[in-house]
């Protein structure tokens, strides 16, 4: 960006009233955009996301996963916050992303129960990971995943990075990159996919090479995932909606792949 060149970011304003846009236009504003301090706080964020990751997949205690990853979701807002506002991470519009989200967690726990149905689908739900007894299943649904992974994921890749990269790049570029660097979070998870799944084991076979192709699936998928999520943060105008319909959708499809397997 040219040296003296402001900052690209406001909320569309129509008959009068402030409402969350579908893509935020580019417009100069008073404060000049500060390079290095986006620099500082985009690595910043980065590194952390890198660390947190390696963390909580290879090296953390299982009771520990759920305060690191709380732990890494405000510090990570915290260093965004400094070159970024709360609108711009979509930290805003809590009543319209409830509204949205509401419909998305009714619609995604929906689909979830009707693919019980269909053979090829109710296949998938015999997941190793689900095995365990009623009080499990209460931490996974209902803390583990809300807290661990909902809550970190979506501030990271459908706030935070996606707030600092629309303000260098604009909103296509911006999602984009959040959406890919979302699905390069899932390698780590993706490398024991096939361990626990019997259906990822013979869709993408075993071995090393069954292995790699799960990974770039796990990768693919998750990307274009992280997208849908960011489009309905854009959409709502909160972030509040894509975390309400990751949750239905984790939550969701754990608590009925317990039921199924019981």
């Amino acid at each position: 960006m040219p040296a003296g060149s402001r900052c690209r970011y406001c909320v569309a304003t129509m008959n009068g009233a402030t409402r969350p846009p579908l893509y935020p236009q580019t417009v100069a504003i008073d404060a000049p955009f500060d390079r290095r301090r986006w620099r500082t706080a985009t690595g910043g964020v980065a590194l952390l996301l890198l660390v947190a990751n390696l963390m909580s997949n290879r090296i953390l205690p299982d009771w520990a996963y759920v305060p690191w990853n709380v732990s890494v979701a405000v510090a990570i807002v915290v260093l965004a916050l400094s070159v970024t506002t709360r609108e711009q991470l979509g930290f805003t519009a809590w009543r319209r992303g409830a509204a949205w989200g509401t419909v998305l967690l009714i619609l995604t726990v929906g689909v979830l129960a009707l693919a019980i149905t269909m053979p090829a689908f109710n296949e998938l739900y015999h997941d190793r990971r689900v095995s365990a007894g009623a009080g499990t299943w209460l931490y996974q649904a209902f803390v583990r995943i809300p807290l661990g992974t909902v809550l970190l994921e979506e501030v990271a890749f459908r706030g935070v990075l996606p707030g600092l990269f629309m303000l260098r790049w604009g909103v296509l570029r911006g999602t984009a990159a959040a959406s890919v660097c979302f699905g390069l979070w899932h390698v780590l998870p993706a490398l024991s996919l096939n361990e626990v799944n019997p259906v990822a084991t013979r869709l993408f076979g075993s071995g090393a090479g069954g292995v790699a192709i799960a990974v770039v699936f796990a990768v693919i998928s998750t990307a274009f995932a992280g997208m849908w999520f960011c489009w309905l943060r854009l959409r709502s105008g909160s972030v509040l909606a894509p975390m309400m319909a990751h949750l239905a959708s984790n939550s969701g499809a754990y608590t009925i792949a317990w039921l199924v397997t019981r």
